[in-house]
């Protein structure tokens, strides 16, 4: 996957805690912090969408629409 530049604004403070964690070595560099810090968010954020999509399902129809058919599937399948 292609990388670009880009050019962010961040507050003093976090200028400073980015740098103190490269210089112990927690990150190469800025940049590797703040995409580390990029794709975690954006993986939560796909997490928490997922979470709220599956809070919308309705148990009992989701198992029924699941089960449907499938005693008749079942007999049509080979022995083995």
């Amino acid at each position: 996957m292609g990388k670009e530049k880009i050019a962010i604004t961040l507050e003093a403070r976090f200028i400073g805690e980015l740098d103190r964690l490269v210089s112990e070595h927690v990150f190469q560099n800025r940049s590797q912090a703040i995409q580390q810090a990029v794709s975690e968010k954006l993986l939560r954020m796909k997490r928490i969408r997922l979470t709220q999509e599956c809070a919308k399902l309705e148990v009992e129809y989701e198992r029924a629409m699941s089960e449907e058919g499938l005693t008749e599937d079942a007999r049509q399948w080979p022995e083995y």
